[in-house]
Order: structure tokens, then C-alpha cells, then sequence
């Protein structure tokens, strides 16, 4: 245990642990069985948290790897169209808020890009879904049952001299309700009035229903994703871990890195047109990312927040944000009682996922904070052992970019997650990967959440590789400021940082931290143990080799939940360590 942060330094070692993997799981399978005590002296070499906190360890970029990549270009076969109209394409999943539900999204007709654009009607073609438990006969509708739901299409325009302006194909949202979970079902969307208006047939599996010992069998994490060579590397990689569902933390296309007229997408959009009018995106590249997407998000269901690439102003200063990311997915708002594609959660087995959103109000007198405590307080810890939350940007980074960024949101909500007893928090923003120890408040604390940064997916904006504790990289305090909310960028008022707005080592809240490109895999073993694994892209193809791996303990009887309203007007909490030594 001592050695963990060792083994997270070398490359063998860490292939070692995978190696052992199996051995560990099947231990774990029989945890009611067994004293916990023998579980920790022969878990398989995979570190666990309770044998935390673990000393802060680096390990430095590998320079013989490229830190970014090119976008791969929209004529590229993976995104070029290969549906003919009527024929539905980008095809897509998602989860309802419980397993007996899922929405099927698709897009007909083509987008438009030009000067006077007249939008596709969307009433003009049906949103049907044909589904059951058997494969159905290709030439026919063949399944029992059909599902109907909406249409839309949405536009991207700007009232100024020489931008062109966007218009998307019909994109449609249809739920399918009545499922049983842990199923497989079959699938064929589209109209079935029209002539080829159908797709070919697809197949999902339901996620398993709320209970302490059924989970998702993988649930892939991947941030801050774009289209570049290294994102098409990071997608292969995870399409062959055979994830049952995909956590997409914000940040997916990167069409804001264009002009309205297509060409190069460039890193720093304000460096390569310091005069453009407003910040501009090329909205095709949407259309491209839903294609190159479909063959996984077709089968496997896909969750989404929003990240600042998906802001996307419009129309004469702006008004107009998010457009394509509320017109293009579908996710469980109504459901879950948010009625905003902003924040929402849903369940999936035993994990109740919060998805939160950093670019609406986040502040306690907001309607994300009021809905964020009453999802909380319904949360049934006995059918839904694990809470997973997830937004765009993190709270505790040590990376120079985006450091203390989101401070304000921090220190409005995280109060309000450790009360509840959040289990783990993922993020992405910030294009590296970095673990934490269990932390609150800046301050170590075994029954924080395990935060964890996965904005490495690969981006045009390439790899993050300064650390705020490297000499001469802390950001002044006038750095990093917000796309939304305000600045509250602070100094430490403890510690050994103590008085300074950065530490001079890597904090003592950074676990393990590594610039490369790559995803994660959570695999939840039972009500208390699951299985983290950080896959980087130059693993993919070795043996037994991964980033970074731990497993992620709960302690349910030791980090009890706190009764409401200890929550103090300056957002404080006490240590729950404290609360149960009196």
C-alpha cells in the first residue's frame, strides 16, 4: 500500500497490477463472504483507497508523443455522409432516468451552409422507432412494438459581414418506454412511410434496474473529446474496452475552432482571428462527430453535459448560446424534475449519475442548487449504493490551465455533495488527467469524493503540460477567468501553501497526475467496491497495460450521511471524521 504512488510512476508496474485484475474482481465478488481484512493483504496489487491518502506523484509528459493533432477532415469516410436521405443517420442512445426507458435520436435531411437558408420542415417526415426482443426480418418493419416522438431543427446565425450561416437536418427525439431491463432489443428508425426511410437494424442492452448488486458492466468516462487524430485514437481504444454506457463530459466537437466557412480548424481561435466579430464555429463538424460517433453511440448509450466549446454564441452579441447542444441530444431533464438539458440524472443499476452544469446558475438561491438538493434527498442509498457526479470543469486541479477557474461553483456546492456523501466526482476542461485523494475543502478527508480529471480525449487544443507548483508557472490570480459566473480566487489559509495561490509541490490532494491523451473505465464490483482503470492511448496496444488503477471504497457505516441543514451560510461543513468522534 505504501508503494502505490510508485507503482502509478512506472508504466511495468502498473502492467503488473492489470495483470492481477481478474484475481482482484473475483475476490471481491465474494466480499459478503469474506473479512475484509483478507481482502486487503490479497487483493491482487491493485491499490484501494482506503490505503490512502497516497503522497503526490507525477508522471512527467513523454515528449517522444505529440501533444496534439490535426482535426481529421470532414471528408474523411468516418464522417462523411453514407446515409442517403430520407435514411436516418448520426443515430444515438440515451438513458431515461431509469432503466425501463431510453431515447433513440437521429437526424434526417441535409444541414445547410450559406448566406439565405430556408430550414427543413420538421413535421414533414415521422419520428418512429420499431423495436422488440427479436431480430426482425430486413426487408420488413417486422418488430411488435413502435414508439413516436418530436422533431427539430435548429439554426446557427450571425448578422455579420461575411459569416455564413447554419441550418441542421431534421434531428428527432423518440423515448421508448415499457422496456425490461438487462434486455437486448432490436431497433430500426426513421419513417416507415417513405422509401428507404427506415435505418438497418441495431441492437442495445437495457441497463440493469436500481439494486445493490447489479451494475453496468463498464461505463467508459472520456472529456474534452474534439476530432483529431488523437480523438479517433482515444474512441478506437474505448470501442475495444466494450463499455455498456459512455459518460461524455463536456466539450464533445470543437466547432468553435472554425470559421463559419469551414477550412482549418486552428488551437486558439482568438490567436488565429483576433478580429473575427464574435466567436464563430463551423457547425458541419457537428454533423461529421454525429457520424463518426454513430457506430458506438448507436449501442451503447451515450450521457452528455455541456462544456464551453458547446457555448456557440449567436446573433448580434451573442444572445444566443447552446443551440446545437440542446437540439442534438436527448437526455432524462423531465424525468429526473430538472426540465433543462443542463443538469439531470438518471440511474443505471446501482449508481444514481447526477449530471450538473457549470455554465447555468450554480449559486444556492438558483434552480440547479434547489434541484440538486432534492434529487439528493431522494436518492435511496439501498437501491442506489453509489453516487457519481459529473460537470465540465474541475474543482481541484493543479494543472496552470483553468487552476481555480470554477472556484465560485466549489465553494458553492460542494457543501451541499459531501452532505450527501457523493461518492465520485468526474471532470473534464483541463486536457490531462489527474487523481485525487479524497478531499473537502482543500482538506484531506476519507469520506470526500474521489475527484478525477479526464479532459485528455484529445482535442485540437492539444495536451495540458504545465502544473501551477512548477517554478514559474502558478497563473496570477488575474488568469483563468470563467466563461460564466464570477472569480473567486483565493489563497490557501492552511497548510503548507498556506498565504499562496499556489503550492510549491504538488498538493497533497493530487494523487496521481500524467499528460497524455486517453479515457477511463468504471467497473462497480459491488455496493462498496468499484474498480477505476486510466487507459491512455499509447496503451492500447499492450498487454496488460494501463495508465492508472485503483479501487474506489466506500465506507458507508464510517462516512455517514449528514442530517440537513448543517450546511452554514458560508458554505462550511464539518469534517464528517469530526462530527463522529463526538
Amino acid at each position: 500500500a505504501l508503494s502505490v504512488m510508485g507503482a502509478m510512476a512506472t508504466s511495468t508496474i502498473a502492467g503488473t497490477l492489470h495483470s492481477r485484475h481478474l484475481h482482484c474482481r473475483t475476490l471481491l465478488l465474494l466480499l459478503p463472504y469474506l473479512p475484509i481484512a483478507f481482502l486487503l493483504v490479497d487483493g491482487g496489487g491493485i491499490p484501494t483507497t482506503l490505503d490512502g491518502p497516497f503522497t503526490p506523484a507525477t508522471r512527467a509528459f513523454d515528449r517522444s508523443l505529440r501533444q496534439g493533432s490535426e482535426d481529421v477532415p470532414l471528408s474523411d469516410p468516418r464522417l462523411a455522409p453514407r446515409a442517403r436521405p430520407p435514411s436516418p443517420e448520426q443515430i444515438a442512445l440515451a438513458a431515461s432516468a431509469d432503466p425501463s426507458s431510453l431515447w433513440v435520436s437521429w437526424v434526417t435531411g441535409r444541414a445547410q451552409v450559406g448566406s439565405h437558408l430556408t430550414p427543413l420542415d420538421p413535421t414533414a417526415v415521422r419520428s418512429e422507432v420499431w423495436y422488440g426482443e427479436r431480430p426482425a426480418s430486413a426487408d420488413t418493419v417486422g418488430h411488435p412494438h413502435v414508439a413516436r416522438g418530436s422533431a427539430e431543427v435548429y439554426s446557427q446565425l450571425y448578422p455579420y459581414p461575411g459569416l455564413l450561416n447554419y441550418t441542421s437536418g431534421v434531428i428527432h427525439h423518440v423515448r421508448l418506454v415499457g422496456l425490461r431491463p438487462s434486455t437486448r432489443y432490436y431497433y430500426r428508425c426513421g419513417d416507415s412511410s417513405l422509401k428507404g426511410g427506415l435505418s438497418d437494424e441495431r441492437s442495445f442492452v437495457t441497463l440493469p434496474a436500481p439494486a445493490p448488486d447489479a451494475y453496468p458492466r463498464r461505463v467508459a468516462v472520456v472529456g474534452d473529446l474534439g476530432l483529431t487524430g488523437n480523438s479517433t485514437s482515444t474512441v478506437d481504444h474505448l470501442a475495444r474496452n466494450d463499455p455498456s454506457m459512455i459518460l461524455m463530459v463536456g466539450d464533445m466537437t470543437y466547432a468553435n475552432q472554425y470559421r463559419t466557412t469551414g477550412g482549418r480548424g486552428v488551437p486558439c481561435f482568438s490567436c488565429s482571428f483576433p478580429d473575427a466579430p464574435i466567436r464563430e464555429s463551423y457547425q458541419p463538424r457537428w454533423d461529421g462527430w454525429g457520424r463518426f460517433m454513430e457506430p458506438l453511440a448507436s449501442r451503447v448509450t451515450m450521457m452528455v453535459t455541456e462544456g464551453n466549446h458547446e457555448i456557440e454564441p449567436q446573433g448580434h452579441g451573442g444572445a444566443v448560446t447552446f443551440a446545437s447542444y440542446l437540439a442534438r441530444f436527448a437526455v432524462p431533464s423531465e424525468e429526473s424534475g430538472s426540465n433543462t438539458k443542463f443538469f439531470y440524472s438518471f440511474n443505471a443499476g446501482g449508481i444514481h449519475f447526477i449530471m450538473l452544469g457549470a455554465y447555468v446558475d450554480y449559486n444556492r438561491t438558483g434552480a440547479q442548487y434547489s434541484w440538486l438538493e432534492k434529487d439528493l434527498q431522494k436518492v435511496d442509498r439501498r437501491a442506489t449504493p453509489w453516487v457519481v457526479a459529473s460537470w465540465h470543469t474541475p474543482w481541484y486541479n493543479s494543472y496552470s490551465s483553468h487552476y481555480q477557474e470554477f472556484e465560485c461553483m466549489r465553494q458553492e456546492m460542494e457543501g451541499l455533495l459531501y452532505q450527501h456523501g457523493v461518492d465520485i466526482v468526474f471532470s473534464g476542461h483541463v486536457h490531462a488527467y489527474e487523481r485525487m485523494n479524497r478531499v473537502f475543502n482543500y482538506t484531506l478527508d476519507p469520506c470526500g469524493p474521489v475527484y478525477i480529471t479526464i479532459g485528455d480525449g484529445g482535442n485540437i487544443e492539444e495536451i495540458d503540460i504545465d502544473h501551477a507548483d512548477d517554478p514559474g508557472k502558478c497563473p496570477s490570480p488575474g488568469d483563468n477567468q470563467p466563461e460564466f459566473g464570477g472569480v473567486c480566487h483565493l489563497n490557501f489559509t492552511s497548510g503548507p501553501a498556506k498565504g499562496k495561490f499556489c503550492w510549491e509541490r504538488q498538493p497533497e490532494w493530487s494523487a496521481f497526475r500524467e499528460s497524455s491523451f486517453g479515457h477511463g473505465i468504471l467497473e462497480v464490483v459491488n455496493s462498496t467496491y468499484a474498480l477505476w482503470t486510466w487507459h491512455r492511448n499509447q496503451d492500447a496496444y499492450g498487454e496488460h497495460s494501463v495508465g492508472d488503477q485503483i479501487y474506489i471504497v466506500r465506507e458507508p457505516d464510517k462516512c455517514l450521511l449528514q442530517p440537513r441543514g448543517v450546511i452554514s451560510q458560508d458554505w462550511t461543513v464539518p469534517r464528517r471524521d469530526a462530527l463522529l468522534q463526538h
